[in-house]
């Protein structure tokens, strides 16, 4: 709940007070605040402001109903004693029944409170209220505030609304505003459309400040209603604009909500945390085995997830274990099944690639698969002589046997490796 105030200058008797204003935020949630706002000893001197958004007509009705009904069962809970509450009623009603429409036989005296005037209002005969008129009495003024009303012209454009929409929108909220006894006030900030009005209104409600200004209902987007204007008659001359619709319409079925475009709310992304997103990647590469290590670049292309090997693999691949093996001169057959390879063998091939950090993968790739075949400043392809000094000939022999097993088509070149595969058979 946002508080401020108002201040309110009486120039007649060189006074001035503030006016307490109490604004409770459009959710439902935050009712309970009404109590520190509407209290049982300073509620015959509060003024209720139901306020709409214009730009969202379609939500008008439904807010207007809502709001009045949480004020209502928040005045049954205050608890006022009954005579002191028909007492309040009662006045609501001849407020409303003794309306005079302003012109020139209106006063001009600025006395509030004039006696002849009171005695007059005693002699002159009150109208009967509407059968529709203050079925709703909550004993204290309402004004019903409809703002953004420059949007009018955006809903024109952009939803094809029409005259007799409008129209039918001003019905609509016109018979509530009957139903409550309440005033009417279309509003624009950003046009500066009625905004003193409304504030000569409230205190001249709260305050009995002189108000000399007639109701509007010609301009569309700046209307102005007082309390005890209105009536059915005057509510049915809008329907006879209408033409595509009716007066007994419903108004959820004609004022209806537009369907959101997509370039206007676009789904919001949010990424992942930084950790969460490196727990993920580390435990993929936990479940991948050592083979993905020694891929080289111009392979397959890796799938769009980041993983060198997944199960979605394309279609031209076959291969989903040991796809490709990094050698210098061989290149698995696509046409071959994985278990046909011997996994252990690879493994122990690989792991003493990455635990001796050797040059290039493509060394026994050599004809003669002898060890001396080379020397330190030899080709790419030759094996380098940490690998010799550790004994790792039975292994690679074993891993020469298994690759000439398989298919003889050139492998491509590993990122290591600074020469062809021909140069490393050649040494």
């Amino acid at each position: 709940m946002e508080y401020l105030y108002l201040n309110v200058h009486d120039e007649d008797r060189d006074d001035q007070t503030r006016c307490n204003v109490w604004i409770l935020d459009g959710d439902l949630y935050h009712k309970g605040l009404l109590k520190f706002a509407m209290e049982a000893s300073s509620l015959k001197d509060t003024l209720i402001m139901l306020v709409v958004d214009m730009s969202r007509p379609w939500t008008a009705l439904d807010s207007l109903q809502k709001w009045a009904s949480v004020v209502r069962e928040h005045i049954d809970k205050l608890k006022i004693p009954p005579e002191e509450m028909k007492e309040m009623e009662q006045k609501l009603v001849r407020d409303f029944q003794e309306y005079i429409e302003p012109g020139e036989d209106f006063p001009a005296s600025p006395q509030r409170r004039n006696t002849s005037l009171q005695e007059d209002k005693d002699d002159s005969v009150i109208l009967p209220l509407g059968a529709d008129t203050l079925t709703c009495n909550l004993g204290i003024p309402v004004v019903v505030v409809c703002t953004k009303c420059d949007a009018i012209s955006v809903l024109e454009k952009e939803h094809d609304y029409r005259d007799e929409h409008f129209d039918f929108i001003q019905s609509h909220i016109r018979r509530f505003c009957l139903q409550y006894g309440a005033a009417l006030i279309y509003t624009s900030v950003k046009e500066n459309k009625n905004i003193d009005l409304v504030y000569k209104y409230i205190v001249q409600k709260l305050y009995g400040f002189p108000f000399n200004v007639p109701a509007v209902v010609v301009e569309k987007d700046a209307v102005f209603i007082p309390a005890g204007w209105d009536n059915d008659k005057k509510i049915g001359i809008l329907h006879e604009n209408f033409q595509t619709l009716k007066a007994e319409d419903s108004f959820e079925d004609i004022i209806t909500k537009p369907p959101v475009r997509k370039f206007v709310h676009e789904k919001e992304i949010v990424a992942e945390d930084d950790q969460v997103f490196l727990m993920k990647q580390q435990s993929q590469l936990a479940k991948q085995p050592p083979t993905a290590a020694g891929r080289p670049v111009d392979a397959s292309p890796r799938v769009p997830g980041g993983s060198p090997r997944t199960p979605n693999r394309s279609a031209t691949s076959n291969v989903a274990s040991v796809t490709p093996i990094p050698t210098g001169s061989k290149k698995i057959d696509p046409n071959m099944k994985a278990g046909a390879t011997s996994e252990g063998v690879l493994a122990n091939f690989f792991n003493s690639l990455l635990s001796k950090k050797t040059g290039s993968p493509g060394g026994p790739g050599g004809v003669g698969g002898s060890p001396g075949g080379g020397g330190t400043g030899g080709a790419g392809g030759s094996l380098p002589p940490s690998a010799k000094k550790s004994g790792q000939k039975p292994v690679l022999t074993d891993v020469q046997a298994e690759l000439d097993r398989i298919s003889r088509k050139p492998e491509m070149v590993s990122p290591t490796t600074p020469t062809s595969p021909t140069e490393g058979e050649a040494s």
